[in-house]
């Protein structure tokens, strides 16, 4: 039904003129009701797992077209076709397709590398893992570095009695805070890149905080982890050839494709682009699009069934974070619309509380953008603080550069706080789980681990840097 109803809004959409005003939403006119169905799915993620597992299981993408469908109807009689059109086709040509294209190609690819030989789960060996990947995340982005690792680091630990701390330390590291120190880190950062901000100031900038930030996360983990480990009676140990070696290694070369493919749409400029019904579908972003298309293609016809076969590769962890999302990036326009409308929007108690009479106030942009992006996408949440401290990059980068730094930890940095805060959080919680592992619930995770452990921390961050 959600396929039809796409498939007719598209087709309506590119018979519909392109000429005359652009459809325009204007968020200092929209209650703050207009989040219900935004919290809603919100809601629905975090307790129906607990209180109607196989329920959810069997019928989460019907629950997130009842949400993204309680908000279109009211939504369309409110402010009409025109614009729900516009804002739909805005979001999804724009954001949701190109995130779920770069989420199947990283899934797909990395699915088919298979770390070989005998890693076993001890308190070093998991520590040495959680750091590779962190510093991998900044160079082949946080989604590509957790899919690379995150199946190794399971099998690693399938005798383990105690290992959910071992995925939720995964999240909070290789997820989130690894990709702090570039644009292809994080998409926050690369809508910074794309705005003007020099790439490798993020990785000066950002690279006191972010290293204290894994030094002491990476600390807590190993002392936690080898008191759980002593704990237990049984140790695993190495079973066969303990050489560490990979199969699939042409899928890594796939993976260098997809980092090009990205650079390529933020570095080439054709002022190439594609009307649909006032929406710029630019070139360049088309390229990359078809490019991850075609390397997923490539990876699923080279790779061995029997390679992704051991890594227990389903496609149900790309269809569960396709359908959650779909509802979440359509109820989440009017939450966007109300931040971007600043002081005149039903928000300003946010927006205004970034700023005083002396100018910004430093810890509140990391507070106030690092708590929405827990919960809202990260990327626009990144955008409109970047805006609202006056999103000229050459000011921001010098004068402003403390500003920048705090609105850039914010999003990336709090991504981790919630299982929503940042796209391969959720898939690295369903590929754990169908690997036979029992994640905490969604606010299992917030308040058994990211409140007590990365709050602290954030803390004083908040002293020390800003």
């Amino acid at each position: 039904m959600k396929n039809i109803l796409l498939k007719l809004f598209l087709l309506m959409s590119m018979t519909l003129a392109s000429s005359g005003n652009v459809p325009h939403l204007d968020g200092s006119e929209l209650s703050i009701l207009w989040v219900i169905p935004f919290a809603g799915i919100l809601l629905s993620i975090a307790i129906f797992p607990l209180i109607a597992p196989q329920f959810w299981h069997h019928n989460f993408g019907k629950i997130s077209a009842f949400w993204a469908i309680l908000f279109i109807g009211p939504f369309l009689f409110s402010v009409g076709f025109s614009i729900t059109l516009y804002e739909i086709l805005h979001v999804g040509l724009l954001e949701y397709i190109p995130f779920i294209i770069l989420l199947l190609s990283l899934f797909t690819i990395s699915g088919g590398v298979q770390i070989t030989g005998s890693l076993v789960g001890k308190p070093i060996v998991n520590t040495l893992v959680l750091f590779i990947g962190t510093v991998l995340a900044s160079w082949m982005g946080t989604t590509g570095a957790a899919m690379l690792l995150i199946r190794p680091l399971i099998r690693a630990n399938k005798d383990r009695k105690n290992k959910v701390h071992v995925i939720v330390f995964f999240i909070f590291l290789v997820a989130n805070i690894g990709g702090s120190l570039t644009p292809l880190g994080d998409p926050p950062l690369f809508l910074g890149f794309l705005k003007g901000v020099n790439f490798f100031w993020t990785t000066s900038a950002m690279l006191k905080p972010m290293l204290f930030m894994a030094f002491f996360l990476l600390i807590i983990f190993y002392v936690m982890d080898t008191y759980l480990y002593n704990k237990e009676e049984n140790h695993p140990i190495p079973v066969g050839d303990t050489k560490i070696g990979i199969q699939g290694s042409s899928n890594l070369i796939l993976l260098v494709g997809v980092i090009g493919a990205v650079l390529l749409s933020g570095f080439w400029r054709p002022h190439i682009e594609f009307n649909i019904y006032h929406v710029h579908v630019e070139l360049q972003n088309l390229a990359r699009d078809f490019i991850l298309l075609g390397l997923t293609i490539a990876s699923w016809k080279i790779t061995s069934m029997k390679i992704r076969e051991a890594n227990d590769y389903t496609w149900f962890p790309i269809i569960e974070v396709a359908k959650l999302f779909s509802a979440i990036f359509i109820t989440i326009i009017p939450a966007i619309a109300i931040l971007k409308a600043g002081a005149q929007g039903s928000l300003a108690v946010i927006i205004n509380s970034v700023s005083s009479d002396t100018g910004p106030i430093n810890y509140m942009y990391f507070w106030a953008t690092g708590i929405l992006s827990s919960f809202l996408d990260n990327a626009p949440t990144y955008l409109v603080f970047f805006n609202t401290a006056g999103g000229d990059p050459s000011l921001l980068m010098t004068d402003l550069s403390q500003t920048l730094l705090a609105i850039s930890a914010g999003a990336v940095f709090m991504g981790a706080n919630t299982y929503i805060g940042n796209a391969p959080n959720f898939m690295v919680k369903s590929i754990s789980e169908s690997s036979g592992i029992e994640m905490p619930s969604f606010f299992g995770y917030l308040f058994k681990w990211s409140l007590p452990i990365l709050i602290p921390l954030f803390i004083l961050v908040s002293f020390i840097f800003f």
